[in-house]
């Protein structure tokens, strides 16, 4: 495979720079091979599309929104329960209430973020 060589070489530059320059600068080396990688994914791609009309393909780097909130719902389910008997226990209903609009106000300022970013 011919095209597959400036790719092979470009990793091997990359693996004799980390050798030469140490673990120090290895994160820098990977993301460079990485868009270097992707970059030439990308041309192979619209080369291909090139010929039907299609629409070029863009790189995702972008994690989905709804998994992106998954971690963030199961820690205040997760806080929420040992939050409520405390507040329950010790204010009543005042207690409960404010906690859960606390709760309900992160998740709310989680979400508009994520989507922000996304």
């Amino acid at each position: 495979m011919p095209e597959m060589r400036p790719i092979r070489d470009d990793l091997q530059a990359t693996l004799d720079a980390r050798r030469d320059l140490g673990p120090d600068y290895e994160t820098a080396l990977v993301e460079s091979f990485v868009e270097r990688l992707d970059a030439t994914i990308a041309a192979r791609v619209q080369a291909e599309q090139g010929g039907h009309g299609l629409a070029p393909v863009k790189p995702k780097h972008r994690q989905n929104t709804g998994a992106a909130m998954i971690p963030i719902a199961l820690g205040s389910m997760g806080l929420g329960i040992p939050l409520t008997a405390i507040a329950a226990g010790n204010s009543g209903l005042v207690g409960l209430t404010i906690t859960w609009l606390a709760i309900v106000a992160i998740n709310v300022a989680a979400a508009v973020a994520i989507m922000r970013r996304g």
